[in-house]
C-alpha cells in the first residue's frame, strides 16, 4: 500500500497532466480562431470534471496525512524490540546498533586502522570492515568520500569540520582535557582562564601614577605609569609513542587502550608540572615559565586546622596587598594534602574542612583543583581570570613505520643546526609503529600577583608529641 505521500504525488501529477491536456485543447482553438468543437468540448469538460473530483481526493488525502502525523510515535531505535513497536508495520525494521567505547577508543581505532592499511597495503575501509564491521563508527568514517569545497553543507571541504570524520577526534581531546589541570579550568563551576590568541601584543598596567594636592601658585607633580607588553608565541608540547606492529594487530580493547593511554599520558605529565612548578622558567622559543615561577612563597606556619586558617590568610594577604582580590581564585594542591585535610576533624568528630575531598570540591569556599603532579607539601591560590591562555584546542596526530629514531627521553637531533646520533632504531626493521602527537599551547601570568604560593605544607599531619 502507498504512503499517503505517495498517493498525493500520483494524484497532484494526473492534475498537472490533465491541465496541461486542457490547455493544449484551447491553444489549438485558439490558433484557429474558433471556439472548442463538440468532441474537444467533450474532452475538456471531462478533464475538468475529473480534476474537480481529484481535488476533492487531494483535500482528504492531505487531512487523513495530517492526522496520520498528529498520531504517529516517535521511532525508538534503542533496542529491536523498541524498534519494532514503533516501527511502520508495512515497513521492515532495521536496527543498527552502535557499540559504546570508553573515551579516546574510538580515536585508537582510528589510528590502528589507518596504521594497519599501510601495513599491509590495503584500504582503510577493508581494513575498518574486517576488525569492526560495517555498522562501527569507524568504519562509517574511513567510507566517507572525500569532499572539496568550502560551506557547512554536505559535498564542501568544510564539512568535516562539523561531520562524523572528527568525532574520535574530539573523543581523544575529551579523554585528554579533563585529566590536566588546564583542561579542569572552565568546567564544573571552576573560574575559566582568560583566552587569548597567538602572537597577539597584550598590554598590561603594572602603575597606576599617583595624584597630589597643590597649593596655589605652586608647580604640579608629573604622575608616572607603568606600562608592560607580553606576547605569547606559539609553543608546543610534542610526544612521541612506538608500539609493535603485533600489539596494533591484535583487536582487543586493552591493546586499543594502551595505544590510547600511551599518546595521552606523557602530554598530561608535561603540561601539569610545567603549569604549576616553580622551579620551571621559560625557556625562549621552547617552553613557557610557570605560573608560579618567581613568586615568592609564603612558609606554612604547621598542620593542625588553626596553622591552616592562617595560611589560608597569609595567602589572602598577598592578594589583598595588590589590591587584586581573587574573584575568580582556584585552589590547586596535591592529592596527599586534600586528603589529610578532607580527614581533618573537630573535638566534636564533624569535618573541618567538608568541601574539600580528594578529587576535588571547594576549600574556603573557592574550588579547588587536585593533581598528583604539585609538589609535596605545596598549595596554590590562582586568580583564573589573572592567567593568560593560548591554546590551538586540538591536538596533531602522525605516524610512520619508515622512519628511525633515537630512543631517549633526551635526543640530541636538531634539523636547524644539524647534529647526528649515536644509536637509532629502524620502525621498519623492528616491525614497529611510531605514532607523534603534538599540541600548541601557551601561558602567562596576566600580572605578578595573579599567584600566591604556600610552601612546606603538612596540612593534617599528626601533631608531634609534647616533649
Amino acid at each position: 500500500m502507498a504512503t499517503y505521500a505517495e498517493q498525493i504525488a500520483a494524484f497532484e501529477a494526473k492534475r498537472a497532466a490533465n491541465v496541461a491536456s486542457m490547455k493544449s485543447l484551447m491553444d489549438a482553438s485558439a490558433e484557429k480562431g474558433e471556439t472548442l468543437d463538440a468532441e474537444g468540448q467533450e474532452q475538456f469538460d471531462e478533464l475538468q470534471a475529473e480534476n474537480e473530483a481529484v481535488d476533492k481526493h487531494l483535500s482528504r488525502l492531505r487531512a487523513m496525512e495530517k492526522a496520520a502525523m498528529d498520531t504517529a510515535k516517535a521511532v525508538d531505535g534503542q533496542n529491536p524490540t523498541a524498534a519494532g513497536q514503533s516501527r511502520d508495520p508495512r515497513v521492515p525494521a532495521q536496527v543498527k546498533m552502535t557499540e559504546k567505547l570508553e573515551k579516546g577508543v574510538g580515536f585508537a581505532r582510528l589510528a590502528k586502522v589507518k596504521a594497519l592499511a599501510k601495513l599491509d597495503g590495503e584500504s582503510v575501509r577493508t581494513v575498518a570492515k574486517e576488525l569492526y564491521g560495517e555498522n562501527s563508527a569507524v568504519y562509517g568514517i574511513v567510507s566517507k568520500a572525500a569532499v572539496s569545497a568550502g560551506s557547512t553543507q554536505d559535498g564542501n571541504w568544510a564539512a568535516p569540520l562539523y561531520g562524523e570524520g572528527t568525532d574520535v577526534i574530539a573523543d581523544f581531546v575529551e579523554f585528554l582535557r579533563p585529566r590536566t589541570i588546564l583542561g579542569r579550568f572552565g568546567q564544573n563551576g571552576i573560574p575559566a582562564l582568560r583566552q587569548v590568541p597567538f602572537n597577539v601584543p597584550l598590554v598590561g598596567q603594572t602603575d597606576g601614577g599617583e595624584g597630589y594636592w597643590v597649593g596655589e601658585g605652586r608647580a604640579k607633580p608629573l604622575t608616572n605609569f607603568g606600562f608592560e607588553r607580553n606576547i605569547l608565541d606559539i609553543y608546543k608540547v610534542a610526544s612521541i609513542a612506538v608500539a609493535t606492529e603485533e600489539l596494533l594487530r591484535r583487536s582487543s580493547p586493552a591493546a586499543e587502550g594502551l595505544l590510547r593511554d600511551s599518546l595521552a599520558a606523557a602530554i598530561i605529565a608535561r603540561l601539569d608540572t610545567d603549569f604549576v612548578n616553580p622551579a620551571k622558567a621559560a625557556v625562549a622559543g621552547v617552553s613557557p615559565a610557570a605560573i608560579t615561577n618567581g613568586v615568592t612563597p609564603v612558609a606554612s606556619t604547621g598542620g593542625d586546622a588553626d596553622a591552616i586558617r592562617a595560611d589560608i590568610r597569609a595567602l589572602m594577604a598577598t592578594f589583598i596587598a595588590a589590591n587584586n582580590a581573587p574573584t575568580t581564585g582556584v585552589w590547586l594542591m596535591g592529592s596527599t594534602t586534600a586528603l589529610a585535610t578532607s580527614m581533618m576533624v573537630n573535638p566534636l568528630g564533624q569535618a573541618e574542612f567538608p568541601g574539600i575531598t580528594m578529587t576535588g570540591g571547594t576549600f574556603a569556599g573557592m574550588p579547588a583543583i587536585v593533581s598528583d603532579y604539585i609538589p609535596a607539601g605545596t598549595v596554590i591560590l590562582a586568580n583564573a581570570s589573572d592567567i593568560y591562555l593560548a591554546d590551538e584546542g586540538g591536538i596533531q596526530v602522525d605516524m610512520s613505520r619508515e622512519a628511525s629514531l633515537e630512543m631517549a627521553d633526551n635526543p640530541v637531533h636538531n634539523s636547524t643546526t644539524p647534529t647526528g646520533a649515536t644509536s637509532l632504531v629502524s620502525m621498519f626493521q623492528t616491525n614497529s609503529v611510531a605514532f607523534r602527537v603534538e599540541r600548541f599551547i601557551n601561558w602567562s601570568r596576566r600580572r605578578p600577583s595573579a599567584v600566591a604560593i604556600l610552601t612546606g605544607a603538612t596540612w593534617g599531619a599528626a601533631a608531634a608529641p609534647a616533649v
